[in-house]
């Protein structure tokens, strides 16, 4: 019989101000965004030193933002939402459009993935064919 074992996943992503993918972050669902974020910008900082801040959701305030500013040394901006209203939030939306990118991949739509290593992959692999399809335009 088959069935997955996984209950769920969280996917994290870091980008640049392009909406280019810079990290990919895997996790059990479990675990709190803000609990999660801290090691998702260590990671992102191991990668690529030179990034001065990140950028930031309601999601990851408190804990995650503490530990940059803290642990971390580097700026963090929390987008606040914004009530009764519709608003585009600059920074925010640059994400909110890379997931939008990878919405059509059928891989991705579902957790069929056994492991944490491979649905990372799958979501970069995604992202490249992204951009080799911008590529051959």
């Amino acid at each position: 019989m088959g069935g997955k074992k996984v209950k769920g996943r969280k996917r994290h992503i870091v980008t640049d101000t392009q909406g280019h993918l810079l990290h990919v972050k895997v996790h059990a669902a479990n675990i709190h965004d803000t609990t999660a974020g801290g090691s998702v910008c260590k990671e992102t900082l191991d990668k690529y030193p030179s990034l001065e801040g990140f950028s930031a959701d309601e999601g990851y305030r408190k804990t995650t933002e503490n530990f940059v500013t803290d642990e971390l040394k580097k700026k963090i901006e929390i987008s606040k939402r914004i009530k009764n209203e519709w608003a585009v939030l600059a920074t925010r939306w640059v994400v909110e459009r890379t997931l939008s990118w990878l919405n059509p991949f059928r891989r991705l739509a579902k957790d069929v993935e056994i492991s944490i290593a491979s649905a990372e992959a799958f979501v970069m692999i995604a992202h490249s064919m992204v951009l080799i399809q911008r590529l051959m335009e």
